[in-house]
């Protein structure tokens, strides 16, 4: 039983260093959106900010505010209105006779083959005319030099899309909790800086912003590509770097803001749709990222009272450094790095939703997204 501990224990410690080395070099060659020189007026491209809501009454008002106030000169705004039965159609329809650059769509119905996101972003893009298309999401909120800056960015890093991360907006405990540990496993499990080497398979896209060269996404085959993608914002940064463009992921800082979900319970259920879905809804992956997280973030601390000599070493050393890693994914986020400290907590809240997420679409036989039930056999053929 000891040389099982010692070689389990052993194990697990050199996954964290590896994990801590590749991170700490990872993180480093990604850019901050803030050491961007802004462009001048007379180098603004025509740019065009894309998204789709449904119901987003409550959310929706104040992130159109932000988005109509950025000093950039030439911009318009696409919103549309994907079958929603709160006020949202009304909502846009007076912000666009406030501001013309506010161009509101509505649809009433989805054709068959499509998902209700992809297919309302494909609309908005029809509809569009920037040289650069922005997708975002109705409640995400921007900063007045956002484009001034990305642009900048994208055009000296010769970048035909670019990822930003957002920086949540945390309102309870269980918030900062879970969102810790997610933002901790976003990093290790996508290592998003590989998204700017060509030489590597890597990719990155975030539903709450992304920018792209408009040639690029066209011959990238646009969401048409993504019709039957849950995880389209993911996928999106995969068809691009496939199509042989290049792409980039930056830090935002607080550039780029929303507020996911309000109260863990409602990341729980937001997340429902996502986790098994971003596996190709394979049981055998879903399994391995499930048993993996236990193993990495929760049985070495566990384990800590009940093991001596090298088996104790190496779980307190794979501790300590996942407490370092946790400590700065919190202080990344906006929390306080004492939060970091509720990781192997934050690692059963993930646990609990990757299981959910495989029970509720198995029982379920697919997945309700936007009111719209789709089975899982017609999203498995749309997996890109």
């Amino acid at each position: 039983m000891h040389i099982f501990w010692l070689i389990l224990t052993a194990s697990i410690a050199l996954l964290w260093i590896a994990s801590a080395i590749d991170l700490a070099r990872g993180v480093r060659q990604m850019p901050w959106l803030r050491d961007a020189q802004p462009f001048p007026d007379s180098h603004c491209p025509a740019v065009s900010i894309l998204f789709a809501g449904r119901d987003e009454a409550e959310k929706m008002p104040g992130a159109i505010a932000t988005m109509l106030a950025l000093d950039y000169p030439r911009y318009e705004v696409v919103a549309v209105d994907d079958r929603s039965v709160d006020s949202t159609g009304a909502i846009l329809s007076a912000a666009a006779r406030k501001d013309p650059r506010l161009r509101p769509l509505r649809i009433d119905s989805l054709p068959p083959g499509w998902l209700g996101k992809p297919h309302a972003l494909e609309q908005a893009f029809q509809r569009s005319t920037g040289e650069w298309l922005v997708f975002t999401d109705a409640d995400v909120h921007f900063r007045p030099d956002l484009l001034r800056r990305i642009l900048s960015l994208a055009e000296s890093r010769a970048w035909d899309h670019l990822t930003l991360l957002a920086q949540p907006t945390l309102a309870t405990p269980g918030e900062k909790i879970a969102l810790t540990l997610f933002g901790m496993t976003f990093l290790m499990g996508t290592r998003p800086w590989r998204a700017s080497d060509p030489k590597s398979p890597g990719y990155t896209g975030i539903g709450a912003f992304q920018i792209v060269r408009r040639s690029s996404y066209e011959r990238a085959g646009t969401h048409r590509r993504l019709a039957m993608e849950v995880i389209d914002d993911i996928k999106l940064g995969k068809i691009i770097k496939a199509a042989g463009f290049r792409s980039g992921v930056a830090r935002g800082d607080d550039a780029v803001t929303v507020h996911w979900h309000a109260g863990l319970h409602n990341i729980v259920r937001g997340t429902t749709k996502n986790f098994f879905a971003a596996t190709g809804f394979s049981l055998p992956v879903i399994s391995l990222q499930f048993f993996g997280t236990l193993l990495m973030f929760v049985l070495p601390p566990l384990a800590l009272p009940f093991l001596r000599g090298w088996p104790f070493a190496f779980a307190a050393l794979s501790t300590l450094i996942a407490l370092a890693i946790a400590s700065s994914a919190a202080k990344g986020i906006g929390a306080s790095r004492a939060y970091g400290l509720t990781y192997p907590l934050g690692a059963l809240i993930i646990c609990w939703m990757l299981l959910r997420s495989t029970v509720v679409t198995l029982w379920q036989g697919g997945v309700t997204w936007r009111g719209t039930f789709y089975p899982i056999d017609d999203l498995k053929r749309g997996v890109v």
